[in-house]
């Protein structure tokens, strides 16, 4: 069993490629229960993949795009009336799993569905429109939080892609993944009101006031959020892949045999 795993193992020591990936990413949470690509923006990224051998990789990568979500828009919950953007930066690890034998450059099997999982670090910033201005959500404190939450969490990504081998050094692909993170907090919403506004002046409410209900017809301890589920957000898009490790010879030996 060892020389049946340790003989792909060297020989994907021999094989990697970097590639750019670019599409959009959306996000799923209080603000968005439910619909994808719901106010979708665009995103782009980085990575490197290692082919441990033609059915199994690692892939490193960074990911820079933004999410969104508002209850005029949802209908979700339109009298809650709140509203966030942010930008995302992640960075992760990922394990893709071929369906069929797969490798940038061949002729045989040029085409493959994978799937993928694997573990991510992400930053995030929400912020809001209160009031007409655009202000940054976390430190307002919107449901009394003692503290500030953090603006770092990790995430789950897990999908479905496709790649195809154009050339003998380049390939592209399709992916949409999903990630579940370990925050609640993406969009500023997660527990309940912590004031009593319902009633209260537009005119004289208060910048944390007007952040934390924006309609002015909620009191302490009413549903502001769903804390019992985390937020998520996703990425579909597309990339360009770049052999940048020439296969080894015992690869080339199997191109002749197999007519490559």
């Amino acid at each position: 069993m060892f020389v049946v795993f340790y003989a792909p193992l060297t020989r994907a020591q021999k094989s990697g490629d970097i590639g750019i990936m670019g599409g959009v990413t959306y996000y799923v949470g209080d603000l968005n229960p439910s619909r994808p690509f719901r106010m979708a923006k665009p995103a782009f990224g980085l990575f490197y993949r290692q082919n441990f051998n033609s059915r199994i990789s690692v892939r490193v990568h960074g990911l820079l795009g933004s999410v969104a979500g508002d209850d005029a828009v949802s209908k979700a919950n339109p009298e809650r009336n709140l509203n966030f953007n942010s930008k995302i930066y992640e960075g992760g690890l990922q394990l893709e799993i071929n369906f069929f034998d797969y490798y940038i450059g061949s002729k045989m099997h040029p085409v493959t569905p994978y799937l993928f999982g694997g573990a991510s670090v992400f930053l995030f910033k929400p912020f809001g429109n209160v009031a007409g201005t655009v202000m940054e959500l976390q430190p307002l404190r919107t449901e009394g939080q003692k503290s500030p939450y953090n603006l770092f969490a990790f995430s789950m990504p897990f999908g479905i892609g496709v790649k195809y081998s154009v050339t003998k050094l380049i390939g592209v692909g399709a992916e949409w993944g999903m990630r579940k993170t370990t925050t609640d907090y993406l969009d500023d919403v997660s527990t309940t009101y912590y004031l009593n506004l319902a009633g209260s002046n537009p005119s004289t409410a208060s910048v944390n006031e007007l952040a934390s209900d924006p309609s002015l017809t909620h009191n302490a301890g009413m549903q502001r959020g769903n804390s019992r589920n985390t937020d998520w957000y996703s990425f579909a898009g597309v990339s360009v892949t770049v052999k940048i490790r020439m296969l080894g010879s015992e690869h080339c030996l199997d191109d002749q045999r197999k007519g490559y």
